[in-house]
């Protein structure tokens, strides 16, 4: 051993060196103790971004996940700040595609006129204008409608369900609100 070169302390190696470590080998251990250091602020990210722990605690995990393949592929020259980056734009991400519009209740759509927001004795046969409303609409904005407002799905997974793009699935909620408003009113009168 030369005098001039250090030897390393285990536990020490340098995060260059345990991502050169890690492509080399492929090693889950090396990428997973490089990863352990930055844990705490990819949660930090996570739950500032999710603003819930346990989103906070699967989003680290995930990340991790994607970590695998992500190290191989790009070029990274400060593992700290690529990882901060990740885990931001991962939970940005997530709000997105699972994020629901502005959720609106059954309720609030039955709101337009006063005979559309019943009282206890009315309620039923509002509730049978609506179904007969929904029936009423295209297929897009039935299916749309129906998929949003009683079970409850964001509009990436209307769209995942349907094959309707995203746009096709707001268009669809957008102008099936419209039509059980006119729909309804028309019946009130």
């Amino acid at each position: 051993m030369s005098l001039f070169i250090k030897p390393k302390k285990p536990g020490k190696s340098t995060d260059e060196e345990l991502l050169s470590d890690y492509r080399a080998s492929g090693n889950l251990t090396v990428l997973g103790n490089l990863y352990e250091r930055y844990m705490p602020l990819v949660y930090g990210v996570c739950l500032k971004y999710l603003n819930d722990e346990d989103l906070a605690k699967d989003a680290v995990m995930s990340i991790f996940e994607e970590l695998v393949d992500k190290v191989k592929k790009h070029e990274i020259n400060q593992f700290r700040n690529w990882v901060y980056v990740l885990g931001r734009n991962y939970c940005l991400m997530q709000l997105r595609s699972g994020k629901k519009m502005e959720l609106v209740n059954l309720d609030e759509v039955m709101e337009f006129t006063p005979f559309l927001h019943p009282d206890d004795n009315n309620r039923e046969e509002a509730l049978k204008a609506l179904e007969s409303c929904i029936a009423g609409l295209t297929g897009g904005q039935k299916q749309s409608i129906d998929l949003f407002y009683l079970k409850e799905k964001c509009y990436k997974e209307i769209a995942d369900i349907t094959g309707y793009t995203l746009n096709e699935v707001k268009s669809y909620i957008q102008n099936g609100k419209r039509n059980l408003k006119i729909c309804l009113e028309r019946n009130s009168a």
